[in-house]
């Protein structure tokens, strides 16, 4: 198969006649093709569009760091509740026992060891643990050295506690006041 020619005017000859077939071809591609100012406007609404969009993000990111630290200030601000609300049981029972007209030495002891438990219980309830380290080698991140004596034990052992010391979720409250052991000479 041949390409057919197109059609010779003898007058305006083949070019005449391809030239407005040229032109239509590129009128159909022009009425296709947006213009540029239609190009420039679709353009500025996509740019609106995205700045608004980065504006409500932000706007997001901004809401989001303030509800973070509210909720930081009142946990912080509430961290004690907990802990308060046990100690409150505490207090009740030394108003009860102070309240008792006529006490006796082992009712008062019985009422301080019953309060002591309860005591003891909110530790417990609330991560604080007691710290007793008589024998323990000495921890200068739990324990506190009041001073060396002479003793039996291996050097910088714990061979008296003055005071207990306590840990709050595995970190040192208050240190253990300790004596301990001198190294031998």
């Amino acid at each position: 198969m041949s390409n057919p020619e197109p059609p010779q005017d003898p007058l305006l000859g083949t070019e005449a006649i391809t030239e407005p077939v040229a032109e239509a071809v590129a009128e159909e591609h022009t009425d296709t093709l947006p213009s540029i100012e239609e190009q420039f406007r679709s353009l500025e609404l996509k740019a609106a569009e995205h700045y608004d969009a980065w504006l409500r993000a932000k706007a997001e990111g901004e809401n989001i760091r303030r509800r973070a630290q509210d909720d930081i200030s009142k946990a912080h601000k509430f961290a004690v509740e907990k802990f308060a609300g046990e100690l409150l049981a505490v207090k009740d029972s030394l108003e009860a026992a102070l309240a008792v007209p006529e006490q006796t030495v082992d009712s008062f002891k019985s009422g301080v060891e019953l309060t002591l438990k309860q005591l003891v219980s909110a530790f417990e309830k609330n991560a604080l643990v007691e710290v007793n380290p008589l024998g323990e080698k000495f921890d200068p991140h739990k324990h506190q050295a009041i001073g060396m004596v002479d003793s039996e034990q291996e050097a910088n052992t714990v061979v008296t506690v003055l005071q207990k010391g306590y840990l709050i979720a595995e970190r040192t409250l208050r240190p253990a006041l300790v004596m301990v052991a001198k190294p031998k000479s």
